[in-house]
């Protein structure tokens, strides 16, 4: 039995209504953070006086560095709000990037402002180490919100430490989210230091008011997107699980119906993040793609068991509440730039594939899929697709490992000798993070330009 679901030449309409090719914002929104940190320096430079010794300036370092802290810590929170603006314009996978590299360089600097600040007065004093800890446990009993903000810099390095790849790993993936959404009470706890403590903003009032400004907004951008506008979604769409379906062994679709599901905006490629409402898996919430174009009563998601939650959806009951947040993802027909498209697959990054191999305009012999798996039982969806190619004229390859288990042969020279014309093709690309390097690699050396070469990962 499969869970064939067919948009056809509607669902091909309604994607090219949406392309609409355009250069990614990554460089403005680059600049306009650069400005911000400039606007942070001027700040800092205005109120420094001249610095004569060693002391003032270990103690100016560490005021440089808070603030520096302080101006991060809010891009981190922002990059955590799921503003659509980034998430379909930017890219779910490189915001993700971005809020991991911005959080080491905010951890880095939270830790060099204390060391700093407590060096620079510890000099200043001429203290011994037992005083400098006694001044310490002094300081964060006394100065208004330090308490609460060495409450907050534990937070931090709690967090810090789980995001490190190998300990991340290892860990469930629940346990890793729920931690890092701890995040947000770090920096509530933090911030109220820097207003009290303070001193460029109890001598520039203006400055007090632009922290209180930019913080302000990062919080209405979390409560909007993060909190209000999921409780909209799933209030006005009232999503249950339909059916669950074996696609092959260890694949499963899971079909979710609910009200006028076309006016939630999703599109193919694009995946959301679904919690299932039944024993077990109440309080986990795991990102899955749509496997297939999205329907006014119907969505559907494909789903390989390689842990817990995943393996939990094949006992999903009919009737199941469903709650969703989404969709997120910018791996859809709006970054496409050429006539001819070569989606590859690997594994069940068919998922996404499949859904764009049904939905992606284009005449005869334009649009072609590349489906790799260890065996042919592990084509999952295949009776679909080839359904899907035969209607539209397009072309269907896969590749399996041969009978004695070696690879296929996936280098720049096949796949310039399979489709001749790949240099003048976009390149949708969904896969394992070696699978899609490697596939990355080839299509490089077979003379894709990167610009042409969509692929989302989420392995930081």
């Amino acid at each position: 039995m499969t869970s064939t679901l067919a948009g056809g030449r509607a669902a091909r309409r309604q994607t090219m209504r949406r392309i609409r090719p355009r250069r990614s914002p990554a460089v403005p929104l680059l600049l306009a953070v650069g400005a911000g940190a400039a606007a942070v320096l001027w700040l800092w430079w205005g109120n420094t006086p001249s610095i004569g010794d060693d002391t003032g300036r270990i103690i100016n370092a560490g005021r440089i560095t808070g603030l520096l802290a302080g101006y991060l810590m809010a891009l981190v929170v922002l990059q955590m709000a799921r503003v659509p603006a980034l998430e379909r314009r930017v890219g779910s996978d490189r915001v993700a990037r971005w809020h991991a590299m911005t959080g080491r360089y905010t951890l880095c600097l939270v830790l060099a402002h204390v060391v700093l600040i407590m060096w620079g007065h510890a000099r200043r004093a001429g203290l011994g180490l037992a005083d400098i800890v006694r001044q310490t446990t002094d300081s964060l009993t006394q100065l208004p919100d330090l308490g609460k903000a060495a409450t907050g810099t534990a937070l931090l390095v709690l967090i810090g430490l789980v995001s490190i790849g190998g300990v991340r790993r290892r860990m469930p993936y629940d346990t890793w989210y729920h931690v890092h959404l701890m995040t947000y009470a770090a920096v509530f706890l933090t911030f109220w230091h820097q207003i009290s403590t303070g001193n460029d903003f109890a001598v520039r009032p203006l400055a007090k008011t632009f922290w209180y400004g930019l913080y302000g907004v990062v919080s209405a951008l979390v409560i909007w997107f993060r909190v209000l506008t999921p409780i909209r979604l799933n209030l006005r769409h009232r999503m249950r699980v339909e059916a669950v379906v074996e696609e092959t062994p260890g694949i499963v679709s899971v079909l979710i119906g609910g009200r006028r599901l076309h006016r939630i905006g999703a599109e193919a490629g694009q995946f959301f993040r679904w919690r299932f409402l039944a024993p077990g898996m109440r309080f986990s919430s795991h990102p899955y793609s749509l496997s297939a174009a999205p329907r006014p009563d119907l969505l559907r998601i494909t789903v390989k068991a390689i842990g817990d939650h995943s393996a939990g959806l094949r006992g999903l009951r009919p009737g199941t509440r469903v709650w969703a947040e989404g969709p997120y993802g910018a791996l859809t027909a709006s970054r496409r730039s050429r006539g001819k498209v070569l989606l590859v697959a690997g594994g069940v990054g068919i998922t996404p594939m499949r859904a764009l191999f049904e939905t992606l305009p284009g005449a005869a012999g334009d649009i072609t899929l590349l489906y790799r798996a260890t065996t042919t039982q592990d084509l999952a969806l295949w009776d679909e697709l080839s359904a899907i190619a035969d209607e539209r004229g397009a072309r269907l390859m896969y590749a399996v490992n041969s009978p004695d288990g070696a690879r296929p042969d996936i280098s720049a020279e096949t796949l310039q000798r399979k489709i001749p014309d790949i240099d003048r093709h976009d390149v949708f690309l969904c896969g394992p993070p070696g699978f899609a390097q490697a596939v990355y690699e080839a299509l490089r050396g077979a003379g894709v330009p990167a610009r042409r070469i969509h692929h989302e990962s989420f392995a930081m």
